[in-house]
């Protein structure tokens, strides 16, 4: 059951079951988005907004450095189902909560369990499927976020106001659970072999850093301090060689790190910078902040198709593309802000970083080139690259927004540009 060869019924299954994880992680995404400001009125947390934010984060954080430990020690049939009950109890007990705290307490439940099957799932997808499957499957959960986008926000107002906003939350779960249905009974067969552990103490340095990123609020000191201490965390979870960009995985790796700070802290402000910059309305600034996610998807939905015999493009052109797009947003500004061309800048961007993520992805996840590492600590090393650079992306444009959008967006995309160069090792 190891190739699509042997087993093409496996394969579909584990690839259809990856593809609605990802649809469903999408349409979780735009619900906790546009249902937060209903929580937290409900809830009475103005002032506890960064509580409300907190549990899902902190819990994801906290399963990645244990999350291969875990797989390890009780195999994968129990993973899923801790993953499965503590996801299920988690949404259950935020659904149900009456105060902030109980509602970060669900979050944190469901973060945790989150994390454990993220790693489940893309360990899965490295162990069973060949590299063409993969292509498809990493291009086709891009696309999956094309739906959720254009109809995310107005369907959950929609049934916020038919059946409330609690009965709204637990909408995704028949989704998630169709998804975790068809990885487990790919997987279930896996062997517990030990896989290669690090310390745990100071993996879980990056909890606690990030627990410092989420919860300084406007003091971006504690913020950057906590950046600090978790990347010290980050380090230990990452293959060595990562810091030092060293040819392969690693590489590869620090690409994605680097693309992730640069892209998603570009995004997470890109509304202020159209706002306040370009003068642009909401409305306006809707469409550019829709425009880049679609093309993104479009482009890894499309690109396999013209590409033959199953080969990328290589990811330093997509790279390049959104790194020149993200340097455009704010030199323009410098010279006359024009809307049209944030607009043609950002689609752009989009359109590069479609380019290069399918393949950088599986460069992340190649085991050929992994020097001994199992699927799960790539799983656990791809995972935690994205997410916590997304991450230190919003917190260095909280600080560095303080000097301009015109030096923030310059120092967005040098870490674009940073990620393409590394890119060309991996």
């Amino acid at each position: 059951m190891s190739t699509t060869e042997s087993a093409p019924v496996a394969a579909t299954m584990l690839a259809v079951g990856i593809v609605a994880l990802e649809f469903a992680g999408a349409v979780v995404n735009f619900v906790s988005s546009t249902l937060l400001p209903t929580v937290t009125h409900d809830l009475h947390a103005r002032h506890q907004l960064g509580l409300l934010l907190a549990g899902t984060v902190l819990g994801f954080f906290i399963a990645l450095p244990l999350a291969s430990r875990i797989l390890s020690s009780v195999g994968t049939s129990r993973t899923l189902t801790i993953g499965l009950i503590g996801y299920l109890a988690g949404a259950v007990v935020a659904a149900t909560s009456r105060v902030a705290v109980v509602f970060a307490a669900g979050q944190f439940v469901g973060g945790f369990a989150s994390g454990l099957l993220a790693v489940f799932g893309i360990s899965s997808v490295i162990k069973h499927l060949d590299y063409r499957w993969r292509v498809r499957v990493f291009a086709a959960s891009s696309a999956m976020w094309i739906l959720p986008a254009l109809v995310g926000p107005a369907a959950t107002l929609a049934l916020e106001h038919l059946i409330g906003w609690r009965w709204t939350m637990l909408v995704p779960l028949p989704i998630v659970l169709v998804g975790r249905t068809l990885v487990a009974r790919v997987a279930k067969m896996d062997s517990t072999a030990a896989d290669s552990h690090r310390p745990v103490g100071r993996t879980l340095l990056v909890p606690v850093g990030v627990a410092g990123i989420v919860l300084a609020g406007s003091l971006w000191p504690v913020a950057m301090v906590g950046a600090a201490v978790a990347l010290v965390g980050v380090a230990r979870i990452m293959p060595p060689g990562t810091v030092r960009l060293t040819h392969g995985v690693p590489a590869a790796l620090g690409a994605l790190t680097l693309f992730a700070v640069g892209y998603f802290g570009a995004d997470g402000l890109i509304t202020v910078l159209l706002t306040s910059g370009y003068h642009a309305s909401l409305a306006r600034a809707a469409i550019v902040l829709s425009g880049a996610p679609l093309a993104w998807a479009v482009t890894s939905l499309v690109l396999p198709r013209i590409m033959r015999n199953g080969r990328q493009v290589p990811s330093v052109i997509g790279l390049t593309l959104a790194a020149v797009a993200t340097t455009t947003l704010g030199v323009t500004l410098l010279v006359s802000p024009s809307f049209p061309v944030a607009l043609v800048a950002w689609t752009v961007g989009g359109i590069g970083v479609g380019t290069m993520y399918p393949g950088l992805y599986l460069a992340c996840t190649s085991t050929d080139r992994a020097h001994g590492l199992s699927a799960a600590d790539l799983a656990t090393a791809a995972i935690t690259a994205e997410a916590f650079g997304s991450m230190l992306g919003r917190a260095i444009g909280g600080a560095v927004i303080l000097a301009g959008p015109v030096v923030t967006y310059v120092v967005f995309g040098a870490f674009l540009f940073a990620g393409a160069a590394a890119s060309r090792r991996a």
